[in-house]
């Protein structure tokens, strides 16, 4: 499996008050945000605090987020070794492309493909004017 990148996803019971701790307590500097969550730089990692997946009255969950290079070869890959795919992969209405397994321990690993088109790979910066 090419792994390019991971992130921590935390699914809080209480989203704002786990945002407010991050942001307001930690002091965590804020790598993106969109609608429904805010992804913080957490040293060599990204701590995503995840309102749209919110553990609701139930304890707070956490999942393992990697950022694969091809999702169709990793299914097949895993597949090939035996790991169960909990939910094929599929695009999202934010438009990545997420399947999801699990560990022994049922710890929730989502698997991401982004697209050549999407945000995430575009170049925000404004360019240098003469």
């Amino acid at each position: 499996m090419d792994v390019l990148s991971g992130r921590i996803i935390l699914r809080p019971a209480d989203p704002d008050t786990t945002l407010e701790f991050y942001r307001d307590q930690l002091g965590l500097a804020i790598a993106r945000e969109y609608p429904g969550g805010t992804v913080f730089f957490g040293g060599s990692t990204l701590i995503e605090v995840a309102a749209h997946m919110a553990a609701g009255a139930g304890p707070s969950t956490s999942v393992l987020w990697l950022q694969v290079r091809d999702i169709a070869a990793t299914q097949s890959e895993l597949e090939g070794r035996g790991v169960q795919i909990v939910r094929e992969a599929r695009t999202e209405p934010w438009g990545l492309v997420e399947m999801h397994i699990a560990d022994p321990d049922g710890t929730s690993i989502i698997l991401v493909q982004v697209p050549a088109d999407h945000p995430l790979r575009k170049d925000v910066r404004t360019p240098n004017q003469p």
